[in-house]
């Protein structure tokens, strides 16, 4: 039985510029970073360190030679917030892409881009 969702493979063109990104944009802090012996660098990062939930940046043109088949793209993720309003204007402020708070029958939510253009989405959860 499954019992939690421990990681989520984000695979990325520029993995220094993505964990600059969702560290500096966003807040997340880096959990770990690792590489092998063969130059696959993974970096672990999350919104806490204490999160069940990570998202592990992975070099999208180095998975891909490894794996030509496996799917790399960006996952459609839903992040939460507490206050929808107050982020939605830290994000314009500090210039990050972002569409406008929509009404949904589960909530208000916005939208945003990294700078890869990859987007995901927000939620207000109180």
């Amino acid at each position: 039985m499954i019992n939690k969702v421990g990681q989520i493979m984000l695979y990325v063109n520029n993995q220094d510029e993505a964990v600059s990104f969702w560290t500096e944009k966003l807040g997340f802090s880096v959990i770990s970073e690792d590489e092998n012996d063969q130059g696959m660098r993974w970096i672990e990062i999350a919104p806490k360190k204490e999160a069940e939930t990570c998202i592990i940046l992975h070099n999208k043109e180095f998975v891909a030679k490894m794996n030509p088949e496996l799917n790399l793209r960006t996952p459609s993720l839903m992040f939460f917030s507490e206050d929808l309003d107050k982020l939605y204007k830290d994000l314009k402020s500090k210039n990050i892409k972002v569409g406008e708070i929509v009404n949904m029958p589960s909530g208000r939510v916005f939208n945003f881009a990294d700078k890869e253009e990859n987007y995901f989405a927000i939620m207000e959860k109180k």
